[in-house]
């Protein structure tokens, strides 16, 4: 995964602090269709600096994928599959019939949150600034967070 962001302070063993700006799926434009005026959440993490920025430079961050690929599969798929396995389970002679694919599902989603307990103080996120942002996005940046 690929982001923009702003180095905010560098530190002394080669890492730095970035802000990145998070905004709602419509992109924060709510005067254009006088939408529901989301506010804008900011961001502070932690990335390798094996490039040098300095404070105030707009750089790419990398970071991995595969925890949020794992995280998205446990979220999206085991609760989807738990429903079907139930629901074929509970169509079987002598079994509960369709509440068997509810039932699944719920096993699915108290998986998925019992996951997330685990995980959200684990993150394996490891988020690396690969390069210094070209003029034209830094501009563009500059015009979206003003």
């Amino acid at each position: 995964m690929e982001q923009l962001v702003r180095v905010r302070e560098t530190h002394d063993d080669g890492t730095a602090a970035v802000v990145h700006i998070r905004e709602s799926a419509c992109s924060g434009d709510c005067h254009k269709c006088s939408g529901c005026g989301a506010a804008k959440e900011t961001v502070i993490f932690t990335a390798e600096n094996p490039i040098g920025a300095a404070v105030g430079d707009f750089v790419k961050v990398e970071s991995s994928t595969a925890p949020v690929l794992k995280a998205a599969m446990v979220l999206y798929v085991l609760p989807l599959v738990l429903f079907f396995l139930g629901y074929y389970l509970g169509t079987l002679p002598g079994s509960f019939g369709a509440l068997g694919g509810g039932l699944g599902f719920v096993l699915g989603v108290a998986i998925v949150i019992a996951y997330d307990r685990l995980v959200v103080n684990k993150a394996n996120l490891h988020y690396t600034i690969t390069a210094f942002a070209d003029t034209t996005t830094v501009r563009k940046e500059e015009e979206n967070h003003g």
